[in-house]
């Protein structure tokens, strides 16, 4: 298995049920890409461990158990590469709401940890456990 393919594996074994483990999979610069997520209000970008543990923190304390299933990992042939795809289920403690999510995310690593993520799940899913307004607005 390629580094970039251990490392997202452990990132989906870690997140949630060990996240002080998770945090030394991480560069201090992580770069965490969410195309989608301005729809619901939220950054499309996260930058540096700051914001990252931020928003995470968030992410964790607004849902109960919170599961990733199915996952499928794929190595590219550059070893500080990979992709997967997973399922996630979870409830939204606001608004007690069960939270359904396919998700596919991409991953880069430096020297050894995880530098870049871009993340692409459906915001029309999350806005609606986490009863929230999808914005229209063009970027």
């Amino acid at each position: 298995m390629s580094i970039a393919a251990e490392l997202l594996h452990l990132h989906f074994q870690t997140l949630i049920d060990d996240h002080e483990q998770w945090k030394t999979l991480i560069t201090d610069d992580l770069l965490w890409e969410l195309p989608y997520a301005p729809g619901l209000g939220h950054p499309e970008r996260l930058t540096g461990r700051k914001e990252v543990l931020g928003h995470v923190g968030w992410f964790i304390e607004a849902v109960a158990d919170f599961r990733f299933h199915d996952l499928r990992i794929h190595a590219f042939a550059d070893p500080c590469m990979a992709v997967a795809e997973v399922k996630a289920e979870g409830l939204i403690k606001p608004t007690g709401r069960i939270y359904r999510q396919d998700y596919v995310l991409f991953c880069r690593v430096e020297h050894g940890k995880i530098a870049v993520l871009r993340e692409y799940f459906d915001p029309i899913r999350a806005a609606y456990a986490l009863d929230a307004p999808i914005s229209t607005a063009q970027r």
